[in-house]
């Protein structure tokens, strides 16, 4: 059989590969047997030039009619960009990240510089370690970070940098410029980062501990993940700073307070339950 091509976001061409479509289903906890299901009518409908995102449309249809909470986990790059428009739920989801990681976090926080003032999307601290990140927020796949973002972001946290390390008790604290997107950042950003000493997280950077990767090891998915949500009814938790399952799953009454019907919300609190509890 020929091999089909696919179109990717980018508009990038690549030979499908079976085994990227498994491992995403596994990875949002789909068993073999709908894995399987899935790979055999996903192979179907396959023709030369397909998009990803019309096999990524039927995989998640099909995944959802076999178990609602595997597709909330499947969904979860759909999820990210339904975080805006703003941009500051985003940012509220990377602070939330790094708790759990065991930093001290800020959100929003204006600084002085050595030269002017900045606001910093997150404050991060643990120990003697002081993180500046910014948060690059795209509601389209398309959109990459490219080289100017960290050459800017790199600019200021020099600042920034040159007049915390002169205040007392901080000359031997360690600071370190991050630059976070829900996307990605191209070849010469990446490569720019880690010659100047930025960290980058992205989409699925730095390899195995990008976001994706991030998200499922700690088990903290967008509200935007839930399929039992209307677009409205995220945009209202969203504006009331419940961006993730687990703050649902803590108290369901929170979705009252943002003006969910009461009658939808055991069963969204269901769904919630299911993704949260995956895996224990």
């Amino acid at each position: 059989m020929a091999p089909v091509h696919v179109i990717k976001y980018s508009g990038e061409t690549e030979e499908y590969d079976e085994s990227k479509l498994r491992r995403s289903l596994k990875s949002a906890g789909a068993d073999s047997v709908l894995i399987d299901y899935i790979a055999e009518q996903v192979q179907d409908m396959l023709y030369d030039g397909i998009s990803t995102q019309k096999i990524y449309k039927e995989a998640f249809r099909l995944l959802k009619s076999g178990s609602q909470r595997t597709a909330g986990r499947y969904k979860l790059k759909e999820a990210l960009f339904e975080l805006g428009p703003s941009g500051y739920p985003f940012e509220r989801f990377i602070a939330e990240l790094l708790n759990r990681l065991g930093y001290q976090t800020e959100v929003g926080v204006v600084v002085q510089g050595d030269c002017v003032s900045h606001e910093i999307d997150v404050i991060a601290q643990k120990d003697d370690s002081y993180l500046l990140v910014e948060c690059k927020f795209h509601n389209r796949n398309e959109n990459r970070c490219n080289v100017k973002v960290p050459l800017y972001i790199q600019s200021r946290f020099q600042d920034v940098k040159r007049n915390w390390s002169s205040m007392p008790g901080h000359k031997n604290k360690i600071h370190k410029g991050w630059v976070v997107t829900n996307t990605r950042f191209t070849s010469d950003a990446e490569k720019y980062g880690t010659c100047v000493g930025l960290e980058l997280l992205s989409w699925d950077f730095p390899r195995n501990n990008g976001i994706k990767d991030l998200v499922s090891r700690l088990n903290l998915h967008p509200v935007t993940c839930l399929s039992s949500l209307t677009k409205e009814e995220k945009s209202r938790l969203l504006k009331h700073n419940i961006i993730f399952c687990r703050q649902l799953c803590e108290d369901k009454n929170r979705m009252k307070s943002a003006g969910i019907n009461p009658r939808n919300v055991n069963k969204i609190a269901k769904e919630a339950e299911e993704i949260c509890n995956h895996g224990r």
